[in-house]
């Protein structure tokens, strides 16, 4: 969709703090975050809603592995995920450590760098 955010973070016309990438789905910090490392994990092909994702058995081991790299980098093992969709008419889930992490939840780098460096 020409002016889907989403979609234009996937062909990479708006920059983002990628933090995996592969042929199918893109995980990326949100730039609102809930709390230090909260990411928004997206199918690369444009699909309004998550149930409209084929393969949604990929998409959640995506999202495990986000889960996992989190846990790791924060020191917790609480950590949130969340679906609705109003917000933006791409499927996304939000996947975010809990608000008792300490950090700077602003500082996109270093938490991009930690998450990166436990998948």
């Amino acid at each position: 969709m020409n002016n889907c955010i989403f979609c234009k973070i996937v062909s990479k016309e708006i920059p983002a703090h990628i933090v995996y990438e592969d042929t199918d789905f893109l995980a990326f910090l949100d730039i609102h975050p809930q709390s230090p490392g909260h990411v928004q994990v997206i199918p690369k092909k444009h699909h309004r809603w998550v149930w409209d994702v084929p393969n949604t058995g990929k998409y959640f081991e995506v999202i495990t592995k986000i889960a996992h790299a989190q846990q790791k980098a924060f020191d917790t093992d609480w950590i949130l995920s969340k679906i609705v969709g109003d917000e933006i008419e791409h499927a996304h889930i939000w996947v975010f450590p809990n608000s008792k992490v300490r950090g700077n939840r602003n500082d996109f780098e270093t938490n991009r760098k930690k998450i990166i460096s436990n998948l």
